[in-house]
């Protein structure tokens, strides 16, 4: 169920919603538009390495505006702080931006609930195209959840400004769960050991007697 650009006004006045800054000009009916952010990073190397950090250049929007190249992928940013723990926000690009041939995310449109931060925006263009900082470039979409709320907690919370792809500790990650289940398969092989051991010993005493 998505929530009409009133009822965004109303969480937001509750404080259910956080949207900072906060303009009701920005309300659609079912939607609130954001602006970019005058920060934008791109990647330094033409191959990334997903289990590695990837090293990043960054890029400030003048007042005069920014040429986005249609073979680089720049990561922007909202200028708003937005997320809840009760809505789910999803991001979507406005139709005039569209219309221009410039995509805002690329397959990453979910905010997870609890999520609160800037939401950093995956910028690719079909063609050269001009963007400036402040300018309405998307809106944001609160829609109401189904069963038990679990709050997000991941890598990029409270994110400001253009935040690059950690997806390298994801691989830590699995790692660690790795190392954790062989510990475990040899610290129950060591258990079984002593335990055969302590039985053979006891078998042994007993035939004795």
């Amino acid at each position: 169920m998505i929530l009409t650009g009133p009822k965004i006004q109303e969480e937001v006045n509750k404080g259910i919603i956080t949207i900072n800054p906060f303009n009701s000009d920005q309300l659609n009916p079912n939607s609130y538009d954001f602006r970019l952010g005058d920060t934008l990073k791109i990647y330094v190397n033409k191959t990334l390495d997903t289990r590695q950090p990837n090293e990043t250049k960054t890029i400030t929007i003048s007042k005069e505006g920014f040429i986005l190249r249609p073979d680089t992928l720049y990561l922007g940013h909202t200028q708003e702080i937005f997320g809840s723990d009760f809505y789910v926000p999803i991001v979507r690009g406005k139709s005039s931006t569209g219309r221009v041939g410039l995509f805002i995310h690329i397959t990453a449109d979910l905010i997870d609930i609890g999520y609160h931060g800037q939401y950093t925006l995956m910028l690719h263009s079909v063609q050269p195209v001009k963007v400036y900082p402040g300018m309405k470039i998307g809106q944001v979409t609160f829609w109401k959840t189904f069963g038990d709320i679990v709050l997000y907690k991941g890598k990029y919370q409270g994110s400001q400004g253009p935040s690059e792809s950690q997806v390298y500790k994801d691989f830590f990650q699995e790692n660690k769960k790795d190392v954790k289940k062989a510990i475990n398969k040899d610290q129950i092989s060591t258990t079984r050991r002593i335990f055969y051991s302590f039985m053979n010993r006891n078998s042994i005493r007993t035939s004795k007697k």
